[in-house]
Formats: C-alpha cells, structure tokens, sequence
C-alpha cells in the first residue's frame, strides 16, 4: 500500500497593526491595535530532484517567506480603517502616515480574506496554499482553508 505523497508545510509571521470596526456596537469601535500572528500553509509533493538542493522540498521555507514579506510589510505598524473614514482622518500629517483604507469591515476575517486572496495566486508550480490563520489575540482568530478535493 503506497500512502499519498502530499505535504503540507506552514510558516508563521507577525505583525503589528491596528484598526477600527466602523460603526461597531461595542470597544472595536475605537482604534485599538493587535499583535497578529499569521500562520500560512502550502501544500503540493516534494520536489524529487536528487541532487538540487530543493529535493524533498513542497516549498523553500525562504521562498514562502518571499512571498509573504510584502504583505506582512505593508500591514505591519499600520492603521486599517473602513474607507468612509476617510475624511475624519487627517492623512497629510505624518501621524497618519501608515493608513490603509479599504471598502470592507477590517475585521479578522476580513483582513485574512484579503490577505488570502492576494497570496494564492503567487504560489509556485506544483504548491496550493491550502489554509492560513490570523490569530488577532492570545484567544482569538480567523482561519481559511481549501475544501479537499
């Protein structure tokens, strides 16, 4: 009996970020900011390439990093608010400078959702992102993940 050959391989960052829940009926309706633990996983078969240095390998755990970087990067010590906030936050001050507006609720959910969508199709040949976490505090988080198929 020969057992299947798929791995899955998951990295964890974290980043700093805060944000606000417009309109919200209770404390997350004011700026309040997270130490966010994202946790991405990929899956796919390792590489059989005896010789390369990426034999046995789904993915590089550098090279996932690679991808994941950016998006930690921009998000990292940023403030993410609901677009119609827009014009109650004065953006021409260097206070504001990290703001990132967008059209949906920024919650947990939200936030991974986005952060899903933009990584996916970055994935090499051969590998799927298959789940992803962002854990927002000590008890609390978001998680995706691919229906099997």
């Amino acid at each position: 009996m020969s057992i299947p050959r798929i791995v899955r391989v998951t990295k964890r960052f974290s980043f700093e970020m805060a944000h606000a829940l417009r309109c919200h009926d209770g404390l997350c309706a004011h700026i309040h900011g997270h130490s966010y633990v994202l946790d991405v996983s990929i899956e796919g078969t390792p590489a059989h390439v005896p010789g390369s240095p990426k034999d046995g390998m789904v993915i590089d755990f550098a090279d996932l990093k690679r991808l994941v970087k950016p998006i930690v990067d921009r998000y990292d010590h940023a403030l993410f608010l609901h677009e119609a906030e827009r014009g109650t936050v004065r953006t021409e001050e260097a206070l504001f400078g990290r703001i990132i507006f967008t059209p949906y609720q920024p919650t947990c959910e939200n936030i991974l959702l986005a952060i899903v969508e933009e990584l996916a199709p970055r994935m090499p040949e051969g590998a799927r992102l298959c789940k992803a976490r962002l854990q927002e505090t000590a008890t609390s988080w978001a998680e995706w993940s691919v229906a099997a198929e």
